[in-house]
């Protein structure tokens, strides 16, 4: 099949950014420019719905999107799933005709996918351990042209020598990245040049991000570990931003002293309870994000000894073991979970 260029102006239930996006992306390959670009949206903003529809503003014949993980992988391909009744073309009644929907492939571990339901698919959805890890059968039996387009989500952990593997083996192929945070914990960009990005003040004012309240909290010291494991204490607000700016080796290194962790914890934990009490809520939650793996476990430890049901999401952890904590989210079994890239 191929990806028949589509006029989407009268496509009224796109949101701007995926409208937006995706000239930018037809007009970008209408000029013959690099093969390698990305793409920034906040969360919210419609990347998921994007990527289903990029392949028609490439005109490509045959795409492989790669996934950060299996949740995600799974979520990608139900939006593009003719038998899903909530598929994102559906939603936004891209397509005129049945016929018009691509087949689409899904590669999982375990013998459930073979190479014929790879031939016979029009977008094959994985994540990165399941086209290219260790033990993967795939590539070695496609020819170096079999995709023409290479689509990553998360593209901001895209330096690592899978992703390499993957574009040198189509190298010909357009590769679009796109990401929300397209920066990595260790300083490194995602590749491509960033043909489009959407700011989060456009997010909120449009509605996609709810408008937040925030209360800032400076702790008087921060504590890391360098890289020769020594504990170094800074308290001047200054070094600390520069260092946070300029420094990967610092923000992998970032742990909080007894004193600031109880500090912020509790301080979060009677913001919970004052927000439950006043909107009757009691399934509201407190989510974060943490500047490295030390940090998830450290976090996690210190609300586990306040009797807080937490956990935290992790790259480092299997698949399945992150999946498990997603479940007790979605069935309000945490009372916080904190994550990490």
């Amino acid at each position: 099949m191929a990806f028949e260029k589509k006029d989407i102006t009268a496509k009224h239930k796109l949101r701007r950014p995926q409208t937006e996006a995706f000239g930018k992306i037809r007009e970008h390959y209408e000029k013959k420019e690099l093969k390698e670009v990305g793409l920034i949206l906040p969360v919210g903003c419609g990347k998921s719905g994007l990527i289903s529809i990029t392949p028609y503003a490439t005109e490509s014949s045959r795409v492989l999107i790669i996934a950060p993980g299996k949740k995600i992988r799974d979520q990608l391909a139900k939006d593009m799933k003719f038998n899903e009744p909530d598929n994102f073309y559906n939603k936004c009644e891209f397509f005129d005709l049945v016929d018009d929907y691509p087949e689409v492939c899904i590669i999982e571990a375990g013998g459930k996918t073979n190479i014929h339901d790879i031939r016979s698919s029009d977008i094959v959805v994985s994540n990165i351990q399941q086209i290219a890890g260790d033990e993967n059968k795939w590539l070695e039996q496609l020819d170096a042209d079999f995709f023409d387009l290479i689509i990553v989500d998360e593209a901001h952990h895209n330096k690592a020598s899978t992703w390499v593997k993957v574009k040198e083996k189509f190298p010909n192929a357009k590769v679009i990245n796109y990401s929300a945070t397209p920066m990595r914990s260790d300083g490194q960009l995602m590749s491509g040049e960033i043909i489009y990005s959407f700011p989060v003040v456009e997010a909120i004012r449009e509605g996609y991000i709810k408008r937040l309240h925030a209360k800032m909290i400076s702790p008087s010291k921060l504590v890391y570990v360098d890289s020769d494991g020594n504990e170094i204490t800074l308290t001047n607000p200054e070094d600390i931003k520069r260092l946070g700016e300029e420094e990967a080796s610092f923000r992998r290194g970032v742990l909080m002293s007894d004193e600031t962790l109880s500090t912020l914890v509790d301080l979060s934990i009677k913001e919970l309870n004052r927000l439950r009490e006043e909107s009757g809520e009691k399934r509201l939650k407190i989510i974060a994000s943490a500047l490295n793996y030390g940090h998830c476990i450290q976090i996690k430890e210190a609300f586990l000894a306040r009797n807080l049901r937490a956990d935290y999401v992790h790259s480092n952890e299997d698949g399945a073991v992150n999946d498990r904590v997603f479940s007790k989210l979605e069935n309000h079994e945490l009372g916080k979970v904190r994550t990490s890239s």
